[in-house]
């Protein structure tokens, strides 16, 4: 059968003589193979398969594919799985193989979660689930999935301190975090699915079983005015309606923040609406949309027993907890805000060398005009020379708004949305020019403070004189340094690079001079 399987269905995606080879080594490619790895996700609501490209501390997902198939449906009633869940969750996992095999991942890991551990016929149909998906499946305990869930958070935020609550459809996991690692963590039975299943429906009875489930836990009070991190689809989904509610201007989830406050003022109203009427509604999968209202209640009820400042969602959890896990130790510590700006910058850039001294001539700008010191953060100004030449294969009309989208919305994580606003704005100003906006960048901009807006354009002002001066090639800015010395910022050349003093070089050389507060002066060396 295997070797049918391989000739018959795969050999469509080989090609003849080594093609596929060819192509997934062309310059540019990420390419796929023995790097690779595959995490099946077999949880309680959803059937899920994610490849990323490589087990690193910034991994770029490859694929991302879900089936919802309610495994967990009836488990708190029945104490069984439903045969016609168990037939999707099958259907979806030789899916899955089929695409596993056809991508050449190198490593397949599979997790099995709350509905296999709770169900009387988890066994079997754990059994019948290893041979469709063609590898072993490891059946984790709640504990361990509190762990693996905080290690995904922590691998995706900058110095995280708190709690996180991982809400499946059939367990909620709590887990106290700081940037030193992970707590003991605690698993009950209040995921979506289970608590429909045991409140029968009423969210009246739901109440008194979630209240009930958390007077039990020790965690609790570990989130008293800290950070209160939301794992798991229906939380997402929640927040996914709060954005449209508010008319936020990043349809992003990662590191959405909220003042507990207000997440509580919504989810009441969540509780209490016809669904129907809530704008954005049909964004959610019609599989979610009856557990909004359980989410909403347990997310409710820990926030008034734990008294966090804020909930903030995480799109990372126990899948990027199996990565990060894998990871060395000291690779663990790495930042992946910077290992991300690296990869676009390797893959995008006309010269990827040219950052590193981009990152230089920038800070000898930056420290000789005493704004070394300042907001933003080190990383945050080399990651935007990192992102700066992202955009050049865009038509010059549209550079800076592609490359606007394009970093605002990135897989990044170590980053906040005011953070990733900052990068957007700065570099979409160094290719559409320091006065220019748009719909999509006035609405970006509501997200900085202005002191950091101000920063973003001074470094699009510093962008443009040194792409200009530099075509974005490797060894020409480390021969001419510019510097701020008493009221004068001073840009030297050698004389074999004195015609790249043009006029419109000395118009932009003008324009940030203006912004530094200072005068130009062209000098030589």
């Amino acid at each position: 059968m295997e070797n049918h399987f391989r000739t018959q269905v795969l050999a469509p995606f080989r090609g003849e003589g080594g093609a596929r080879a060819d192509v997934l080594s062309a310059p540019g490619r990420l390419g796929l193979g023995a790097g690779t790895l595959a995490i099946v996700d077999i949880g309680s609501n959803s059937v899920r398969l994610v490849v990323y490209e490589s087990v690193a501390r910034a991994p770029a997902q490859v694929f991302n594919e879900k089936e919802m198939a309610g495994l967990g449906r009836q488990v708190a009633t029945t104490g069984r799985l439903a045969s016609d869940a168990i037939e999707r969750a099958i259907a979806a996992l030789v899916r899955f193989r089929i695409l596993c095999e056809a991508m050449q991942v190198g490593k397949v890991h599979v997790i099995a979660t709350a509905a296999a551990r709770y169900a009387s016929n988890g066994p079997e149909f754990i059994a019948r689930a290893e041979e469709a998906i063609g590898h072993p499946i490891e059946l984790i305990s709640g504990d361990r999935e509190a762990v693996l869930s905080g290690l995904g958070v922590i691998s995706g935020f900058d110095n995280p301190d708190g709690v996180v609550g991982d809400l499946g459809g059939g367990s909620l996991e709590l887990i106290a975090i700081s940037k030193d690692g992970v707590g003991e963590g605690a698993s009950v039975p209040l995921g979506g699915l289970a608590l429909l299943d045991r409140s029968k429906n009423s969210l009246k009875l739901a109440e008194k079983i979630v209240k009930d489930e958390l007077d039990k836990l020790p965690q609790i009070a570990a989130m008293k005015g800290r950070d209160f991190y939301a794992v798991g689809g229906t939380w997402r989904a929640l927040a996914t309606l709060h954005q449209h509610q508010a008319n936020y201007p990043l349809n992003v989830m990662h590191g959405y923040t909220l003042p507990a406050r207000d997440v509580a003022e919504f989810v009441k109203l969540v509780e209490r609406a016809d669904l129907a009427g809530l704008e954005a509604i049909e964004s959610v999968s019609s599989a979610r949309r009856p557990l909004l209202a359980y989410g909403a209640l347990v997310l409710d009820e820990l926030i008034k027993r734990g008294k966090p400042r804020s909930v903030i969602i995480s799109a990372q959890g126990v899948r990027e907890g199996l990565l990060h896990e894998q990871l060395p130790a000291k690779e663990r510590l790495a930042d992946p805000l910077l290992r991300a700006a690296r990869d676009y910058n390797h893959l995008r850039a006309r010269d990827p060398r040219h950052a590193a001294e981009l990152i230089s001539w920038c800070r000898t700008i930056l420290e000789s005009a005493g704004l070394s010191e300042d907001e933003p953060s080190s990383r945050m100004i080399e990651s935007v020379c990192l992102l700066s030449d992202i955009g050049w294969r865009a038509h010059p009309d549209y550079r800076g708004e592609q490359s606007m989208n394009v970093i605002a919305h990135a897989y990044f994580t170590g980053i906040d949305h005011a953070g990733r606003a900052f990068l957007a704005l700065a570099i979409f100003h160094r290719y559409a020019g320091l006065k220019s906006s748009s719909p999509a960048a006035a609405a970006l901009r509501a997200l900085l403070a202005p002191p950091i807006l101000d920063r973003a354009i001074l470094m699009a002002a510093i962008f443009r004189v040194a792409y200009l001066l530099s075509a974005g090639m490797s060894g020409l800015l480390p021969r001419m340094p510019a510097t701020c010395v008493d009221g004068r910022l001073i840009l030297r050349f050698p004389d074999d690079l004195r015609p790249l003093a043009s006029d419109r070089v000395v118009g932009r050389l003008k324009q940030l001079a203006k912004l530094l507060g200072r005068e130009v002066e062209i000098a030589s060396i």
